[in-house]
Protein backbone atom coordinates (compact mmCIF):
# COMPACT_ATOMS: atom_id res chain seq x y z
CA UNK A 1 0.00 0.00 0.00
CA UNK A 2 1.42 3.30 -0.99
CA UNK A 3 1.03 6.69 0.59
CA UNK A 4 -1.82 7.76 -1.71
CA UNK A 5 -3.93 4.75 -0.84
CA UNK A 6 -3.30 5.32 2.88
CA UNK A 7 -4.41 8.91 2.62
CA UNK A 8 -7.62 7.79 0.77
CA UNK A 9 -8.42 5.34 3.57
CA UNK A 10 -7.93 7.96 6.25
CA UNK A 11 -10.13 10.41 4.43
CA UNK A 12 -12.79 7.74 4.08
CA UNK A 13 -12.79 7.01 7.79
CA UNK A 14 -12.95 10.70 8.42
CA UNK A 15 -16.04 11.08 6.33
CA UNK A 16 -17.78 8.37 8.40
CA UNK A 17 -18.01 5.30 6.15
CA UNK A 18 -14.51 4.14 6.55
CA UNK A 19 -15.12 0.47 7.25
CA UNK A 20 -17.41 -0.09 4.28
CA UNK A 21 -15.20 1.69 1.81
CA UNK A 22 -12.14 -0.21 2.98
CA UNK A 23 -13.86 -3.54 2.39
CA UNK A 24 -14.96 -2.58 -1.11
CA UNK A 25 -11.49 -1.42 -2.05
CA UNK A 26 -9.84 -4.58 -0.89
CA UNK A 27 -12.49 -6.70 -2.79
CA UNK A 28 -11.86 -4.75 -6.01
CA UNK A 29 -8.18 -5.57 -5.94
CA UNK A 30 -9.01 -9.30 -5.67
CA UNK A 31 -11.38 -9.10 -8.65
CA UNK A 32 -8.75 -7.34 -10.72
CA UNK A 33 -6.21 -9.95 -9.79
CA UNK A 34 -8.56 -12.81 -10.76
CA UNK A 35 -9.41 -11.15 -14.06
CA UNK A 36 -5.75 -10.76 -14.92
CA UNK A 37 -5.08 -14.41 -14.16
CA UNK A 38 -8.08 -15.46 -16.37
CA UNK A 39 -6.84 -13.25 -19.20
CA UNK A 40 -3.34 -14.73 -18.95
CA UNK A 41 -4.84 -18.24 -19.03
CA UNK A 42 -7.01 -17.45 -22.10
CA UNK A 43 -4.02 -15.94 -23.91
CA UNK A 44 -1.98 -19.06 -23.13
CA UNK A 45 -4.77 -21.38 -24.40
CA UNK A 46 -5.13 -19.32 -27.60
CA UNK A 47 -1.38 -19.56 -28.19
CA UNK A 48 -1.54 -23.33 -27.66
CA UNK A 49 -4.47 -23.62 -30.13
CA UNK A 50 -2.61 -21.50 -32.72
CA UNK A 51 0.45 -23.71 -32.42
CA UNK A 52 -1.68 -26.88 -32.73
CA UNK A 53 -3.49 -25.50 -35.80
CA UNK A 54 -0.17 -24.51 -37.39
CA UNK A 55 1.22 -27.96 -36.78
CA UNK A 56 -1.95 -29.61 -38.28
CA UNK A 57 -1.75 -27.39 -41.37
CA UNK A 58 1.88 -28.25 -41.85
CA UNK A 59 1.00 -31.95 -41.57
CA UNK A 60 -1.81 -31.61 -44.20
CA UNK A 61 0.48 -29.70 -46.55
CA UNK A 62 3.11 -32.37 -46.15
CA UNK A 63 0.53 -35.11 -46.85
CA UNK A 64 -0.75 -33.34 -50.01
CA UNK A 65 2.81 -32.85 -51.19
CA UNK A 66 3.53 -36.55 -50.72
CA UNK A 67 0.31 -37.44 -52.67
CA UNK A 68 1.24 -35.09 -55.52
CA UNK A 69 4.75 -36.55 -55.69
CA UNK A 70 3.27 -40.08 -55.75
CA UNK A 71 0.84 -39.16 -58.59
CA UNK A 72 3.70 -37.55 -60.52
CA UNK A 73 5.81 -40.68 -60.12
CA UNK A 74 2.84 -42.84 -61.28
CA UNK A 75 2.31 -40.63 -64.37
CA UNK A 76 6.00 -40.89 -65.17
CA UNK A 77 5.81 -44.68 -64.86
CA UNK A 78 2.70 -44.69 -67.19
CA UNK A 79 4.55 -42.53 -69.73
CA UNK A 80 7.46 -44.95 -69.56
CA UNK A 81 5.16 -47.91 -70.17
CA UNK A 82 3.56 -46.07 -73.13
CA UNK A 83 6.97 -45.36 -74.62
CA UNK A 84 7.91 -49.03 -74.26
CA UNK A 85 4.64 -50.11 -75.98
CA UNK A 86 5.29 -47.61 -78.78
CA UNK A 87 8.79 -48.96 -79.26
CA UNK A 88 7.40 -52.52 -79.38
CA UNK A 89 4.85 -51.50 -82.02
CA UNK A 90 7.53 -49.83 -84.09
CA UNK A 91 9.59 -52.99 -83.91
CA UNK A 92 6.58 -55.11 -84.93
CA UNK A 93 5.85 -52.75 -87.84
CA UNK A 94 9.45 -52.98 -89.02
CA UNK A 95 9.27 -56.78 -88.88
CA UNK A 96 6.03 -56.74 -90.93
CA UNK A 97 7.57 -54.43 -93.49
CA UNK A 98 10.51 -56.79 -93.81
CA UNK A 99 8.10 -59.71 -94.25
CA UNK A 100 6.14 -57.77 -96.90
CA UNK A 101 9.32 -56.98 -98.79
CA UNK A 102 10.32 -60.64 -98.68
CA UNK A 103 6.79 -61.62 -99.90
CA UNK A 104 6.97 -59.10 -102.72
CA UNK A 105 10.33 -60.44 -103.79
CA UNK A 106 8.87 -63.95 -103.70
CA UNK A 107 5.95 -62.84 -105.90
CA UNK A 108 8.36 -61.29 -108.39
CA UNK A 109 10.30 -64.53 -108.52
CA UNK A 110 7.09 -66.54 -109.08
CA UNK A 111 5.97 -64.14 -111.79
CA UNK A 112 9.28 -64.60 -113.55
CA UNK A 113 8.84 -68.37 -113.33
CA UNK A 114 5.30 -68.10 -114.73
CA UNK A 115 6.54 -65.94 -117.60
CA UNK A 116 9.18 -68.52 -118.46
CA UNK A 117 6.61 -71.33 -118.20
CA UNK A 118 4.18 -69.43 -120.41
CA UNK A 119 6.88 -68.86 -122.99
CA UNK A 120 7.69 -72.55 -122.95
CA UNK A 121 4.00 -73.50 -123.32
CA UNK A 122 3.63 -71.05 -126.21
CA UNK A 123 6.57 -72.59 -128.00
CA UNK A 124 5.22 -76.10 -127.46
CA UNK A 125 1.71 -75.01 -128.59
CA UNK A 126 3.16 -73.53 -131.77
CA UNK A 127 4.98 -76.81 -132.42
CA UNK A 128 1.78 -78.77 -131.76
CA UNK A 129 -0.27 -76.53 -134.06
CA UNK A 130 2.29 -76.92 -136.80
CA UNK A 131 2.23 -80.69 -136.41
CA UNK A 132 -1.64 -80.68 -136.35
CA UNK A 133 -1.77 -78.57 -139.51
CA UNK A 134 0.64 -80.94 -141.20
CA UNK A 135 -1.35 -84.05 -140.21
CA UNK A 136 -4.91 -82.60 -140.78
CA UNK A 137 -4.04 -80.81 -143.97
CA UNK A 138 -5.41 -77.41 -142.78
CA UNK A 139 -4.00 -74.26 -141.34
CA UNK A 140 -4.22 -73.20 -137.72
CA UNK A 141 -6.74 -70.46 -138.52
CA UNK A 142 -8.98 -72.92 -140.33
CA UNK A 143 -8.90 -75.35 -137.42
CA UNK A 144 -9.58 -72.55 -134.93
CA UNK A 145 -12.51 -71.29 -137.00
CA UNK A 146 -14.07 -74.76 -137.21
CA UNK A 147 -13.69 -75.17 -133.45
CA UNK A 148 -15.21 -71.76 -132.76
CA UNK A 149 -18.14 -72.43 -135.11
CA UNK A 150 -18.96 -75.70 -133.38
CA UNK A 151 -18.62 -74.08 -129.99
CA UNK A 152 -20.90 -71.20 -131.04
CA UNK A 153 -23.61 -73.60 -132.24
CA UNK A 154 -23.46 -75.56 -128.98
CA UNK A 155 -23.56 -72.39 -126.89
CA UNK A 156 -26.48 -70.98 -128.90
CA UNK A 157 -28.54 -74.13 -128.43
CA UNK A 158 -27.67 -74.38 -124.77
CA UNK A 159 -28.41 -70.68 -124.15
CA UNK A 160 -31.76 -70.99 -125.94
CA UNK A 161 -32.71 -73.94 -123.76
CA UNK A 162 -31.61 -72.07 -120.64
CA UNK A 163 -33.49 -68.93 -121.66
CA UNK A 164 -36.72 -70.87 -122.30
CA UNK A 165 -36.35 -72.66 -118.99
CA UNK A 166 -35.67 -69.41 -117.14
CA UNK A 167 -38.61 -67.67 -118.84
CA UNK A 168 -40.96 -70.49 -117.91
CA UNK A 169 -39.71 -70.53 -114.32
CA UNK A 170 -39.85 -66.74 -114.02
CA UNK A 171 -43.35 -66.60 -115.51
CA UNK A 172 -44.67 -69.24 -113.12
CA UNK A 173 -43.01 -67.60 -110.12
CA UNK A 174 -44.19 -64.15 -111.21
CA UNK A 175 -47.79 -65.36 -111.57
CA UNK A 176 -47.68 -67.02 -108.17
CA UNK A 177 -46.12 -64.01 -106.45
CA UNK A 178 -48.47 -61.58 -108.19
CA UNK A 179 -51.55 -63.55 -107.11
CA UNK A 180 -50.24 -63.78 -103.57
CA UNK A 181 -49.39 -60.08 -103.41
CA UNK A 182 -52.72 -58.96 -104.84
CA UNK A 183 -54.64 -61.34 -102.59
CA UNK A 184 -52.79 -60.01 -99.54
CA UNK A 185 -53.43 -56.39 -100.52
CA UNK A 186 -57.10 -56.89 -101.41
CA UNK A 187 -57.73 -58.72 -98.13
CA UNK A 188 -56.41 -55.66 -96.27
CA UNK A 189 -58.66 -53.35 -98.30
CA UNK A 190 -62.19 -52.66 -97.09
CA UNK A 191 -64.41 -49.98 -98.55
CA UNK A 192 -68.07 -49.20 -98.82
CA UNK A 193 -70.09 -50.12 -101.87
CA UNK A 194 -71.03 -47.34 -104.26
CA UNK A 195 -74.41 -45.90 -103.37
CA UNK A 196 -74.32 -42.29 -104.59
CA UNK A 197 -76.07 -41.11 -107.70
CA UNK A 198 -74.80 -38.71 -110.31
CA UNK A 199 -78.08 -36.86 -110.63
CA UNK A 200 -78.69 -33.83 -108.39
CA UNK A 201 -82.30 -33.87 -107.21
CA UNK A 202 -83.78 -31.25 -104.88
CA UNK A 203 -86.93 -32.23 -102.96
CA UNK A 204 -89.70 -29.64 -102.59
CA UNK A 205 -92.50 -29.58 -100.02
CA UNK A 206 -95.26 -29.34 -102.63
CA UNK A 207 -95.80 -28.81 -106.34
CA UNK A 208 -96.89 -25.23 -105.63
CA UNK A 209 -93.24 -24.33 -105.09
CA UNK A 210 -92.53 -25.15 -108.74
CA UNK A 211 -94.55 -22.09 -109.80
CA UNK A 212 -92.53 -19.82 -107.48
CA UNK A 213 -89.31 -21.32 -108.79
CA UNK A 214 -90.36 -20.54 -112.36
CA UNK A 215 -91.57 -17.06 -111.43
CA UNK A 216 -93.63 -14.59 -113.42
CA UNK A 217 -92.94 -15.18 -117.12
CA UNK A 218 -90.06 -17.44 -116.12
CA UNK A 219 -87.83 -14.66 -114.71
CA UNK A 220 -86.82 -16.61 -111.57
CA UNK A 221 -85.73 -19.73 -113.41
CA UNK A 222 -83.84 -17.66 -115.98
CA UNK A 223 -82.05 -15.72 -113.24
CA UNK A 224 -81.19 -18.96 -111.45
CA UNK A 225 -79.80 -20.62 -114.58
CA UNK A 226 -77.80 -17.50 -115.46
CA UNK A 227 -76.28 -17.29 -111.97
CA UNK A 228 -75.40 -20.98 -111.68
CA UNK A 229 -74.73 -22.08 -115.25
CA UNK A 230 -77.00 -25.10 -114.74
CA UNK A 231 -80.42 -26.05 -116.08
CA UNK A 232 -83.47 -26.64 -113.91
CA UNK A 233 -85.69 -29.49 -115.06
CA UNK A 234 -89.20 -28.97 -113.75
CA UNK A 235 -91.46 -31.72 -115.06
CA UNK A 236 -94.43 -33.75 -113.85
CA UNK A 237 -92.40 -35.67 -111.29
CA UNK A 238 -94.11 -34.92 -107.97
CA UNK A 239 -92.26 -32.95 -105.29
CA UNK A 240 -88.91 -33.08 -107.12
CA UNK A 241 -86.85 -30.57 -109.09
CA UNK A 242 -83.80 -31.82 -111.01
CA UNK A 243 -80.61 -29.79 -111.46
CA UNK A 244 -78.76 -30.56 -114.69
CA UNK A 245 -75.24 -29.31 -115.36
CA UNK A 246 -72.08 -30.42 -117.09
CA UNK A 247 -69.80 -29.23 -114.28
CA UNK A 248 -70.36 -31.19 -111.03
CA UNK A 249 -69.18 -28.29 -108.84
CA UNK A 250 -71.60 -25.88 -110.47
CA UNK A 251 -74.33 -28.46 -110.13
CA UNK A 252 -73.61 -28.77 -106.40
CA UNK A 253 -73.67 -24.98 -106.00
CA UNK A 254 -77.02 -24.87 -107.80
CA UNK A 255 -78.42 -27.66 -105.62
CA UNK A 256 -77.36 -25.98 -102.36
CA UNK A 257 -78.66 -22.57 -103.51
CA UNK A 258 -82.01 -24.00 -104.64
CA UNK A 259 -82.47 -25.92 -101.39
CA UNK A 260 -81.78 -22.74 -99.42
CA UNK A 261 -84.22 -20.70 -101.53
CA UNK A 262 -86.96 -23.31 -101.11
CA UNK A 263 -86.37 -23.34 -97.35
CA UNK A 264 -86.49 -19.54 -97.21
CA UNK A 265 -89.59 -19.33 -99.40
CA UNK A 266 -88.65 -15.95 -100.91
CA UNK A 267 -87.65 -16.69 -104.48
CA UNK A 268 -86.80 -13.66 -106.58
CA UNK A 269 -83.81 -12.62 -108.75
CA UNK A 270 -82.10 -10.61 -105.99
CA UNK A 271 -82.48 -13.38 -103.45
CA UNK A 272 -81.32 -15.91 -106.04
CA UNK A 273 -78.01 -14.09 -106.57
CA UNK A 274 -77.42 -13.84 -102.82
CA UNK A 275 -78.23 -17.53 -102.30
CA UNK A 276 -75.91 -18.56 -105.13
CA UNK A 277 -73.03 -16.53 -103.68
CA UNK A 278 -73.53 -18.03 -100.23
CA UNK A 279 -73.78 -21.51 -101.75
CA UNK A 280 -70.58 -20.93 -103.72
CA UNK A 281 -68.72 -19.96 -100.54
CA UNK A 282 -70.13 -22.96 -98.72
CA UNK A 283 -69.16 -25.36 -101.52
CA UNK A 284 -65.65 -23.86 -101.67
CA UNK A 285 -65.24 -24.51 -97.95
CA UNK A 286 -66.51 -28.06 -98.34
CA UNK A 287 -64.06 -28.62 -101.24
CA UNK A 288 -61.13 -27.44 -99.10
CA UNK A 289 -62.27 -29.60 -96.18
CA UNK A 290 -62.71 -32.61 -98.47
CA UNK A 291 -59.18 -32.18 -99.83
CA UNK A 292 -57.68 -31.87 -96.36
CA UNK A 293 -59.62 -34.90 -95.14
CA UNK A 294 -58.41 -36.89 -98.16
CA UNK A 295 -54.81 -36.09 -97.17
CA UNK A 296 -55.52 -37.29 -93.64
CA UNK A 297 -57.16 -40.50 -94.88
CA UNK A 298 -54.28 -41.23 -97.26
CA UNK A 299 -51.65 -40.28 -94.64
CA UNK A 300 -50.05 -37.68 -96.91
CA UNK A 301 -48.66 -34.29 -95.87
CA UNK A 302 -46.82 -31.34 -97.36
CA UNK A 303 -48.88 -30.70 -100.51
CA UNK A 304 -49.45 -27.22 -101.93
CA UNK A 305 -52.85 -25.69 -100.96
CA UNK A 306 -53.86 -25.40 -104.63
CA UNK A 307 -53.33 -29.13 -105.13
CA UNK A 308 -55.36 -29.82 -101.98
CA UNK A 309 -58.20 -27.64 -103.29
CA UNK A 310 -58.09 -29.23 -106.74
CA UNK A 311 -58.14 -32.67 -105.16
CA UNK A 312 -61.17 -31.69 -103.07
CA UNK A 313 -63.12 -30.88 -106.26
CA UNK A 314 -63.14 -34.60 -107.02
CA UNK A 315 -65.66 -34.98 -104.21
CA UNK A 316 -68.36 -34.00 -106.72
CA UNK A 317 -66.97 -36.03 -109.63
CA UNK A 318 -68.22 -39.56 -110.38
CA UNK A 319 -67.15 -42.18 -112.89
CA UNK A 320 -69.75 -44.88 -113.54
CA UNK A 321 -71.17 -44.19 -110.10
CA UNK A 322 -67.81 -44.32 -108.29
CA UNK A 323 -66.86 -41.17 -106.39
CA UNK A 324 -63.50 -40.03 -107.73
CA UNK A 325 -62.16 -38.70 -104.43
CA UNK A 326 -62.86 -42.01 -102.68
CA UNK A 327 -61.34 -43.78 -105.68
CA UNK A 328 -58.13 -41.74 -105.30
CA UNK A 329 -57.92 -42.51 -101.58
CA UNK A 330 -58.50 -46.23 -102.25
CA UNK A 331 -55.85 -46.20 -104.97
CA UNK A 332 -53.41 -44.56 -102.54
CA UNK A 333 -54.05 -47.25 -99.93
CA UNK A 334 -53.72 -50.06 -102.45
CA UNK A 335 -50.58 -48.61 -104.07
CA UNK A 336 -48.87 -48.23 -100.68
CA UNK A 337 -49.77 -51.79 -99.72
CA UNK A 338 -48.54 -53.27 -103.02
CA UNK A 339 -45.33 -51.21 -102.85
CA UNK A 340 -44.67 -52.45 -99.32
CA UNK A 341 -45.19 -56.07 -100.44
CA UNK A 342 -42.75 -55.88 -103.38
CA UNK A 343 -40.16 -53.53 -101.85
CA UNK A 344 -40.90 -50.39 -103.92
CA UNK A 345 -40.93 -46.80 -102.63
CA UNK A 346 -44.07 -46.71 -100.48
CA UNK A 347 -44.32 -42.91 -100.18
CA UNK A 348 -44.00 -42.32 -103.95
CA UNK A 349 -46.64 -44.98 -104.63
CA UNK A 350 -48.93 -43.58 -101.92
CA UNK A 351 -48.76 -40.00 -103.25
CA UNK A 352 -48.95 -41.13 -106.89
CA UNK A 353 -52.09 -43.14 -106.14
CA UNK A 354 -53.72 -40.18 -104.38
CA UNK A 355 -53.00 -37.71 -107.21
CA UNK A 356 -53.29 -39.99 -110.25
CA UNK A 357 -56.75 -38.65 -111.22
CA UNK A 358 -56.03 -35.04 -110.20
CA UNK A 359 -56.64 -33.84 -113.76
CA UNK A 360 -60.25 -35.06 -113.70
CA UNK A 361 -61.11 -32.13 -111.42
CA UNK A 362 -60.40 -29.64 -114.24
CA UNK A 363 -60.38 -31.73 -117.44
CA UNK A 364 -63.62 -30.08 -118.59
CA UNK A 365 -61.91 -26.68 -118.42
CA UNK A 366 -58.56 -27.52 -120.09
CA UNK A 367 -57.43 -29.26 -123.26
CA UNK A 368 -55.82 -32.68 -123.00
CA UNK A 369 -56.27 -35.95 -121.16
CA UNK A 370 -56.75 -35.97 -117.42
CA UNK A 371 -53.42 -37.78 -116.94
CA UNK A 372 -51.47 -35.08 -118.78
CA UNK A 373 -53.43 -32.27 -117.08
CA UNK A 374 -52.88 -33.77 -113.64
CA UNK A 375 -49.15 -34.20 -114.30
CA UNK A 376 -48.86 -30.55 -115.38
CA UNK A 377 -50.64 -29.34 -112.24
CA UNK A 378 -48.49 -31.50 -109.98
CA UNK A 379 -45.28 -30.38 -111.70
CA UNK A 380 -46.30 -26.71 -111.41
CA UNK A 381 -46.73 -26.93 -107.64
CA UNK A 382 -43.53 -28.78 -106.78
CA UNK A 383 -44.60 -32.42 -106.59
CA UNK A 384 -41.54 -34.75 -106.90
CA UNK A 385 -40.70 -35.95 -110.40
CA UNK A 386 -41.19 -39.63 -109.51
CA UNK A 387 -44.78 -38.90 -108.44
CA UNK A 388 -45.45 -36.80 -111.57
CA UNK A 389 -44.35 -39.76 -113.69
CA UNK A 390 -46.83 -42.02 -111.87
CA UNK A 391 -49.62 -39.56 -112.71
CA UNK A 392 -48.80 -39.13 -116.41
CA UNK A 393 -48.18 -42.84 -117.01
CA UNK A 394 -51.11 -44.45 -115.17
CA UNK A 395 -53.07 -44.90 -118.44
CA UNK A 396 -49.91 -45.73 -120.44
CA UNK A 397 -50.18 -42.54 -122.48
CA UNK A 398 -46.42 -42.52 -121.94
CA UNK A 399 -44.35 -45.60 -121.18
CA UNK A 400 -44.04 -46.31 -117.43
CA UNK A 401 -40.35 -46.31 -116.48
CA UNK A 402 -40.51 -47.00 -112.72
CA UNK A 403 -41.82 -49.74 -110.50
CA UNK A 404 -43.97 -47.21 -108.63
CA UNK A 405 -45.71 -46.19 -111.89
CA UNK A 406 -46.71 -49.82 -112.53
CA UNK A 407 -47.85 -50.12 -108.91
CA UNK A 408 -50.15 -47.09 -109.32
CA UNK A 409 -51.58 -48.58 -112.53
CA UNK A 410 -52.32 -51.85 -110.72
CA UNK A 411 -53.91 -50.07 -107.74
CA UNK A 412 -56.05 -47.94 -110.08
CA UNK A 413 -57.32 -51.06 -111.85
CA UNK A 414 -58.07 -52.85 -108.57
CA UNK A 415 -60.01 -49.90 -107.14
CA UNK A 416 -62.05 -49.46 -110.32
CA UNK A 417 -62.82 -53.14 -110.88
CA UNK A 418 -63.62 -54.31 -107.35
CA UNK A 419 -67.22 -55.51 -106.83
CA UNK A 420 -69.60 -52.63 -106.29
CA UNK A 421 -67.10 -49.94 -107.23
CA UNK A 422 -68.71 -48.90 -110.49
CA UNK A 423 -72.11 -49.34 -111.98
CA UNK A 424 -74.29 -48.04 -114.76
CA UNK A 425 -77.99 -47.98 -115.47
CA UNK A 426 -79.71 -50.67 -117.51
CA UNK A 427 -80.25 -48.28 -120.42
CA UNK A 428 -76.59 -47.29 -120.49
CA UNK A 429 -75.56 -50.93 -120.25
CA UNK A 430 -77.77 -51.95 -123.19
CA UNK A 431 -76.60 -49.00 -125.29
CA UNK A 432 -72.96 -49.90 -124.59
CA UNK A 433 -73.48 -53.50 -125.72
CA UNK A 434 -75.28 -52.35 -128.87
CA UNK A 435 -72.48 -49.88 -129.62
CA UNK A 436 -69.85 -52.58 -129.27
CA UNK A 437 -71.67 -54.90 -131.68
CA UNK A 438 -72.31 -52.04 -134.12
CA UNK A 439 -68.64 -51.08 -134.18
CA UNK A 440 -67.58 -54.67 -134.86
CA UNK A 441 -70.23 -55.15 -137.61
CA UNK A 442 -69.09 -51.97 -139.37
CA UNK A 443 -65.95 -53.67 -140.71
CA UNK A 444 -65.84 -55.60 -143.98
CA UNK A 445 -65.81 -59.36 -143.81
CA UNK A 446 -67.62 -59.57 -140.45
CA UNK A 447 -70.39 -62.13 -140.36
CA UNK A 448 -71.60 -61.70 -136.76
CA UNK A 449 -70.51 -59.89 -133.60
CA UNK A 450 -71.49 -60.66 -130.02
CA UNK A 451 -70.85 -58.58 -126.88
CA UNK A 452 -70.36 -61.04 -124.03
CA UNK A 453 -69.21 -61.08 -120.38
CA UNK A 454 -71.22 -57.94 -119.56
CA UNK A 455 -69.51 -56.00 -122.33
CA UNK A 456 -65.99 -56.98 -121.28
CA UNK A 457 -65.38 -58.97 -124.48
CA UNK A 458 -66.49 -58.83 -128.11
CA UNK A 459 -66.52 -62.00 -130.23
CA UNK A 460 -66.30 -61.25 -133.95
CA UNK A 461 -67.05 -64.06 -136.43
CA UNK A 462 -65.70 -63.38 -139.93
CA UNK A 463 -66.20 -64.94 -143.36
CA UNK A 464 -63.19 -67.25 -143.89
CA UNK A 465 -63.07 -66.57 -147.63
CA UNK A 466 -63.04 -62.79 -147.09
CA UNK A 467 -60.57 -62.57 -144.20
CA UNK A 468 -57.37 -64.61 -143.92
CA UNK A 469 -55.36 -65.28 -140.76
CA UNK A 470 -53.29 -62.11 -141.01
CA UNK A 471 -56.43 -60.13 -141.79
CA UNK A 472 -58.06 -61.52 -138.62
CA UNK A 473 -55.19 -60.17 -136.53
CA UNK A 474 -55.44 -56.77 -138.23
CA UNK A 475 -59.23 -56.76 -137.77
CA UNK A 476 -58.92 -57.40 -134.01
CA UNK A 477 -56.47 -54.51 -133.70
CA UNK A 478 -58.65 -52.15 -135.79
CA UNK A 479 -61.83 -52.98 -133.84
CA UNK A 480 -60.13 -52.41 -130.47
CA UNK A 481 -58.65 -49.12 -131.69
CA UNK A 482 -62.05 -47.87 -132.89
CA UNK A 483 -63.64 -48.83 -129.57
CA UNK A 484 -60.99 -46.81 -127.73
CA UNK A 485 -61.58 -43.78 -129.94
CA UNK A 486 -65.40 -43.73 -129.96
CA UNK A 487 -66.55 -45.11 -126.59
CA UNK A 488 -66.19 -44.50 -122.88
CA UNK A 489 -66.16 -47.56 -120.66
CA UNK A 490 -64.75 -48.76 -117.35
CA UNK A 491 -61.86 -51.20 -117.34
CA UNK A 492 -60.85 -52.91 -120.58
CA UNK A 493 -62.61 -54.72 -123.45
CA UNK A 494 -61.13 -57.78 -125.17
CA UNK A 495 -61.71 -58.25 -128.90
CA UNK A 496 -61.58 -61.84 -130.19
CA UNK A 497 -61.83 -62.57 -133.94
CA UNK A 498 -62.98 -66.09 -134.86
CA UNK A 499 -62.18 -67.45 -138.33
CA UNK A 500 -63.37 -70.94 -139.14
CA UNK A 501 -63.26 -72.95 -142.38
CA UNK A 502 -65.67 -75.88 -142.81
CA UNK A 503 -65.67 -78.32 -145.70
CA UNK A 504 -68.62 -80.67 -146.20
CA UNK A 505 -69.02 -83.54 -148.61
CA UNK A 506 -71.84 -86.12 -149.02
CA UNK A 507 -71.21 -89.73 -149.92
CA UNK A 508 -73.95 -91.50 -151.90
Amino acid sequence: MNLVELIEIVIAFAIGGGATVLALRLGGRDVVRDARRSADRIVAEAEDNRRATQIAGEDDALKYKRQAEEELREQRREVGRGERRLEQREEALERRMEQAERGEQSLRDRQAQLDRAEQTIGERQAEAEGELARVAGMTTEEARQILLDNLEIELRDESARRVRQMETTARNEADTRARKTLATVIQRMTSEMTAETTVSVVPIPSDEVKGRIIGREGRNIRAFEAATGCDLIIDDTPEVVTVSGFDPVRREIARVALARLIQDGRIQPTRIEEAVERARSEVDRSIQEAGEQALVDAEVTGLHPEIVKTLGRLRFRYSYGQNQLRHCIETSWLAAAVAAEIGADVEVARLGGLLHDLGKAVDRELEGTHAAIGADIAKRFGVPRAVVHCIEAHHEEIKPDTTEAFVVMIADAISGSRPGARRESADQYIRRLESLEAIANSFDGVEQAFAIQAGREVRVVVHPEAVDDLGAARLARDVSKKIEETMQYPGEIRVTVVRETRSTAVAH
